[in-house]
């Protein structure tokens, strides 16, 4: 079994990933470099910015704007911002 801040189980995360998977590609292929950004608790998961805004997704840390690949990462990213925005 697998745990990441965005699942619970690989079972849950193969089936949120089969929902997610045609909508998730299409705003990423049509988005352009700046429209993404990377999650910073999850790195390498791209983020579409607007998407992540439109469902909360996002915090702002030190003038800086970082945005979510989940709402498991909000969380984790207030519990140590400086450790999150040094990564980034």
């Amino acid at each position: 079994m697998s745990n990441s801040c965005c699942s619970t189980t690989a079972t849950e995360t193969d089936k949120a990933l089969a929902a997610a998977m045609p909508a998730s590609a299409e705003n990423l292929l049509g988005a352009g470099s700046e429209d993404l950004a990377e999650c910073p608790v999850m790195t390498g998961s791209q983020v579409v910015k607007a998407d992540a805004e439109s469902a909360g997704l996002f915090r702002d840390y030190e003038g800086n704007r970082y945005w979510f690949c989940c709402a498991g990462c909000g969380p984790l990213f207030d519990a140590d911002p400086a450790k999150y925005a040094t990564a980034a």
